[in-house]
């Protein structure tokens, strides 16, 4: 019988632990020489559609690095084919769409997704992982519907979402249609990804920091709330997390969620000055990573002494590892965050 390593979703549900847990997002891939390697043969979907070789990529970070949580690997866009959206990743590019929304016409073309039938890959992934592989729990995760809709409605990759937020502005009426086929397909594709063993699930809302407070409040914040308040009874610790999102942080706060990831744009100990007593995840700032030793462990040493504060700290990244990491800076990175948190709880 496995013994599982409980620490990570410990501090998720705010519990008192020997030690700080520690994952980091895009742990597993482009910074790992095994990976590169895969890729030279098949693309991302390609991976994600194969169950064993995804489990593999999934779990070489946990054993490289002993790290305490394992998320899927995959891409937001993984669940988006099931209803009708043509979108390919090119590499150097990112995530590209072919029929991207212009009306409410479009939206309503979009359909409904049945996971076992569409993504069984995904459901099976996380089947070998939980059931066989993992001695950490999975976290699963699905792009929130922001982030989501402005791929679809930009065509790809945006640097200021302006088309997103001018048919936000402009056509309120197809904006909440959107919404509500991508918070159904959010939860039905969440909640499977649970029933197939993930012990945790991040949404990602990546790109959200790109609007202001009065309109997350008008445009998102009822659509996540209905995600979350889906997700609940669950029992899974649910994580959010966004880049460049800092002024939406307390927002988050008030979701009924676990945990909120910050970026390395707002320090812990602000956060929770502001009034968070959720559990915390973050937030190094990944170029940090390529800097030297000492460096890194000056800044690593303060973020822990922030997050230990009180119980309720995950250690991560702002955001996710870039693909020029050394990975031998990660498994020293883990080993420090636990040594060095494990003397200061004492």
């Amino acid at each position: 019988m496995r013994t599982i390593n409980d620490t990570f979703l410990q501090a998720a549900r705010g519990e008192k632990t020997d030690y700080v847990p520690v994952w980091y997002m895009r742990q597993a891939g482009r910074s790992q020489p095994e990976y590169r390697k895969l890729k030279e043969k098949y693309s991302l979907f390609e991976i994600t559609h194969q169950p064993e070789l995804c489990a593999y990529v999934t779990r070489l970070p946990v054993e490289q690095y002993d790290v305490d949580a394992a998320i899927l690997y995959k891409d937001i866009m993984s669940p988006l084919p099931a209803i009708g959206v043509d979108v390919d990743i090119k590499s150097g590019i990112g995530p590209v769409i072919s029929n991207p929304i212009r009306s409410l016409a479009d939206v309503e073309k979009l359909g409904e997704i049945d996971p076992a039938n569409d993504v069984p890959y995904v459901l099976e992934t996380i089947r070998l992982l939980t059931e066989e592989q993992l001695n950490v729990p999975l976290i699963g995760f699905a792009g929130a519907p922001f982030t989501l809709a402005s791929y679809m409605i930009e065509g790809g990759p945006s640097k200021n979402y302006n088309k997103t937020k001018a048919f936000m502005y402009a056509e309120p009426k197809a904006w909440f249609a959107l919404m509500d086929k991508l918070v159904e397909m959010t939860i039905t594709y969440v909640k499977a990804q649970i029933k197939a063993g993930a012990r945790a699930v991040q949404i990602f809302d990546s790109w959200v920091g790109a609007l202001n407070v009065q309109d997350y409040r008008t445009f998102i914040k009822p659509v996540m709330e209905r995600i979350f308040n889906e997700l609940r009874p669950e029992g899974v610790p649910l994580i959010m997390f966004g880049v460049g999102a800092s002024h939406l942080a307390m927002e988050w706060h008030d979701l009924p969620l676990d945990v909120v990831g910050l970026d390395w744009r707002l320090p812990i100990e602000q956060a929770r000055a502001m009034g968070m007593t959720k559990t915390v995840q973050g937030n190094l700032d990944p170029a940090l990573l390529l800097a030297p030793w000492e460096v890194i462990e000056e800044r690593a040493k303060a973020i822990i002494d922030q997050g230990i504060q009180q119980p309720g700290y995950i250690f991560n990244l702002g955001h996710g590892v870039f693909p020029d990491v050394n990975p031998d800076t990660l498994k020293r990175l883990t080993t420090f965050i636990h040594e060095y948190s494990a003397e200061k709880l004492k």
